[in-house]
């Protein structure tokens, strides 16, 4: 029997041990495992309490169940689920249990929502939502991936390509009717206007996504410095724990150390790095080299000093660079005159003074980071597209669409061909032709059970 004709079952909860956790059959054989387990099938989709045994009769666990024939269910086929206590003794015996009987195996990452996808129950825009919304760590990551899950930018996709089929139609009755004169302008003018507002949407579109890829990955904020600055004190201060080590001892942090942060609804991923000087030890050579590439990829770097005011080494990039002068509490009055101050002609270029030990100016720099994000992100939060393979397919149907527009009047036949190209791109975002190249590298990042 072919993989996809099995029947596949997950523990589609958090791990154990937990209060309750749900495992999730779906496949042809999902009704006769339920039956065998619960002693029978249940009205769909109304919770029952049963006593789940085994195929030797042993009980194995007092559970609720539920049961969705297909296609009304989440992946199109008969599904079941058994809501059970979260044991590993329990899972264990339940996981014997189902696998006892023929044509069942573990799912593999993101099998479920897979199938619901290859039986049309969403399209990959929805799919890729799905995925962001489970990995979601911020209220703003979770609103943007709640938006492509419940279809945003498929609905609109799949508006477009029914509009661009309308347009290829007129057309080719265009070309139909090309000895006619008066008949063939009559088609091709609405058809232009047509394909006119299509490119006109996407390209709308296209420029306003923003930074909304990125705030599926987050802002990047390095902290840099030389030695002993207190840079891994204020990534502790900025964490609220402990993840990097503090030492009096120069050279202590020799790897990159990251920390993800939510400020405001805004994922910031903060970086630790090692103190940037001149140094004969190779180990932590390879920690600068590493400390300067980390910096020069950030979003923004935090480049921390002491009280002596150290601006050697200062890490080379496009990225905006705030001076942070610590350890406030031993030079006091010297260094809060300078706090906030504008530097330079980017007035991103920004001046704090801090004590990372006291927390003394954490919350003014903290606060200038959520500006930073804010501004950083944009309008990010509304916008449609928040994938490179998603801007890449509209930059291709809008491209097709454009060249379609130029070649009126001179060639409709090739005109009517880049629709074609169009609608063929627009299918791809939808994943409703030709992505079996793409759908492994999506599915493959989904937790098992998903």
């Amino acid at each position: 029997m072919h993989p996809r004709d099995q029947t596949i079952f997950a523990l589609s909860s958090g791990r154990p041990p937990s209060a309750i956790a749900i495992v999730r059959v779906s496949g042809a054989e999902a009704g006769l495992v339920l039956a065998r387990l619960a002693g029978g099938l249940p009205k769909p989709r109304l919770a029952h309490r049963v006593l789940l045994r085994d195929v030797a009769g042993q009980a194995i666990d007092d559970a609720v169940v539920l049961w969705f024939p297909g296609p009304a269910s989440a992946t199109g086929e008969d599904v079941a689920e058994f809501h059970v206590h979260g044991g590993r003794a329990v899972l264990s015996a339940l996981f014997a249990a189902i696998s006892a009987i023929q044509n069942l195996r573990a799912a593999d990452p993101g099998e479920f929502t897979r199938r619901a996808f290859e039986n049309g129950k969403l399209d990959l825009t929805a799919a890729e939502g799905l995925d962001d919304l489970i990995h979601a760590d911020t209220d703003r990551q979770r609103r943007q991936a709640l938006r492509q899950l419940q279809g945003l930018l498929g609905e609109r996709a799949r508006d477009w390509r029914e509009r661009i089929i309308e347009a290829s139609a007129l057309i080719e009755a265009g070309i139909d009717f090309s000895d006619e004169g008066d008949v063939s302008a009559e088609l091709l003018a609405p058809a232009r206007a047509k394909i006119k507002a299509l490119h006109d949407e996407i390209a709308k579109v296209l420029a306003a996504q923003g930074k909304a890829e990125r705030l599926r990955d987050g802002l990047v904020v390095a902290i840099a410095g030389p030695p002993n600055v207190g840079k891994s004190t204020l990534i502790n201060q900025l964490a609220r724990r402990e993840v990097a080590i503090v030492s009096p001892h120069a050279g202590t942090t020799r790897d990159v150390i990251e920390v993800q942060l939510d400020l405001d609804g805004y994922p910031v991923i903060v970086i630790d790095t090692a103190g940037i000087r001149e140094t004969d030890d190779p180990v932590e050579q390879e920690g600068v080299r590493r400390a300067r590439a980390r910096a020069a990829d950030a979003d923004l770097v935090l480049w921390l000093a002491d009280a002596d005011r150290s601006e050697e080494s200062r890490p080379a990039g496009t990225a905006p660079v705030w001076t942070v002068r610590n350890k406030v509490d031993l030079d006091e009055q010297a260094l809060r005159s300078e706090a906030n101050k504008v530097k330079g002609p980017d007035p991103r270029a920004r001046m704090f003074a801090i004590s990372a030990r006291r927390g003394d100016g954490l919350p003014e720099l903290i606060r200038a980071l959520v500006e930073f994000a804010a501004e950083f992100f944009g309008t990010s939060e509304g916008a449609l597209v928040t994938r490179a393979r998603q801007r890449d397919l509209l930059s291709q149907a809008a491209g097709s669409l454009e060249r379609s527009l130029a070649l009126f009047g001179e060639g409709e036949e090739i005109a009517a061909e880049e629709l074609r190209a169009a609608a063929y791109a627009l299918g791809r975002l939808l994943g409703r032709v030709d992505v079996e190249d793409v759908l492994g590298a999506i599915f493959q990042k989904f937790c098992i059970g998903k």
